[in-house]
């Protein structure tokens, strides 16, 4: 259960009650962002909403960065998270533009994350793909079969980068469900 467990004592009665959480799933990306909303009810996790921020690739860095922005902050406001998870930045030595240039997508969301208070999990992708399938380096592929067995969607979440994030706030979910959130 992914909930957050408050006590309220009362004229001798306590009352166990449930806040549910709800939790967005960001794959940052600069030229397409996903973005997952789950939500606990019952015993079961279901899709709020999943979709993609895309922006232009013949705009500039500055005007990309504020279409993310924008998009981050529309989807905070009409969907109101409690947490955001995101994919942890990962750096390969041959590619350090790229973990600079996702520095910089990853930075607008945890500054929007912070105008609207909600606090920013990050997530490794080994994590996040040992939480759904078991195997740290699954294929894109198994992520993608194990988020629609997981979720009970009827097709593959697309484009692949909703999937993801979805991935991202389930492993995020299950974290909590464990008890195995570092905030």
């Amino acid at each position: 259960m992914i909930a957050n467990t408050l006590f309220l004592v009362g004229f001798a009665d306590i009352i166990l009650f449930y806040i549910l959480m709800r939790v967005l799933g960001i794959d940052p990306g600069l030229n397409i962002t996903g973005y997952g909303v789950l939500e606990e009810q019952g015993d079961s996790i279901v899709v709020v909403e999943a979709g993609v921020v895309r922006t232009k690739v013949s705009e500039s860095l500055d005007l990309r960065l504020l279409e993310i922005a924008g998009g981050i902050d529309e989807i905070i406001k009409q969907l109101k998270p409690d947490a955001l998870a995101i994919e942890d930045l990962y750096s390969h030595y041959g590619h350090p533009k790229t973990a600079i240039i996702m520095g910089h997508a990853r930075g607008v969301i945890f500054l929007k994350a912070a105008e609207y208070h909600i606090p920013v999990i990050p997530y490794a992708a080994t994590r996040i793909k040992k939480s759904l399938t078991g195997n740290g380096r699954a294929s894109k592929s198994q992520m993608q079969l194990m988020i629609r067995s997981a979720l009970g969607l009827s097709a593959i979440p697309d484009p692949p980068d909703a999937a993801d994030a979805l991935a991202v706030a389930l492993c995020h979910c299950r974290a909590l469900a464990h008890n195995e959130v570092l905030i």
